[in-house]
């Protein structure tokens, strides 16, 4: 008799198991119950039951699904901050985030393929003595050099040959 009750019991625990192994357009419930993923765009509303499927609604304004999913909330979309040199280059649906990218005098410190740049800083400015080797772009900072012997720079941006008068 305990013998027929311990195999009744390991029977059990591979049902819960298997119960538990949710497809890859399915989500796990807490009971262990596997329901349909909701669309990009979109979040779950109410949990599917036994005798129907997954509801879905649209993300709210502000707000995306970039993947299928089984959460019951959208992503909120970045911001693109100006006062941080960013601004939107484009902007965020119900499927994708929003793209930002830096303002002109501004290089991105930080960038994902995803949400572009997150971080942007003011491009350096060469100093006295120096010219700019390379101006900065949206995606690298200015790059200065020291001017040759013989050479001067007052403004930071070329070298000028010095003179006898």
């Amino acid at each position: 008799m305990i013998s027929g009750w311990l195999v009744f019991v390991g029977a059990a625990a591979v049902f819960t198991l298997q119960a538990r192994s949710c497809q890859t357009n399915e989500f796990t419930l807490s009971d262990g119950q596997c329901c349909p993923t909701c669309n990009e765009g979109m979040k779950v509303t109410e949990d599917c039951m036994i005798d129907s499927g997954t509801r879905c609604g649209p993300c709210e304004t502000g707000t995306f699904m970039n993947k299928p999913s089984g959460l019951k909330y959208c992503f909120p979309c970045t911001v693109c901050h100006l006062g941080d040199g960013l601004f939107v280059k484009e902007e965020c649906k119900k499927t994708s985030d929003t793209v930002c990218e830096a303002l002109t005098g501004y290089f991105c410190r930080s960038y994902s393929d995803d949400t572009g740049c997150s971080l942007a800083d003011k491009h350096s400015s060469c100093k006295s003595g120096q010219r700019i080797k390379e101006a900065g772009t949206t995606r690298n900072d200015t790059v200065c050099e020291d001017c040759r012997q013989g050479y001067f720079s007052s403004d930071g941006v070329n070298c000028t040959l010095w003179t006898n008068t």
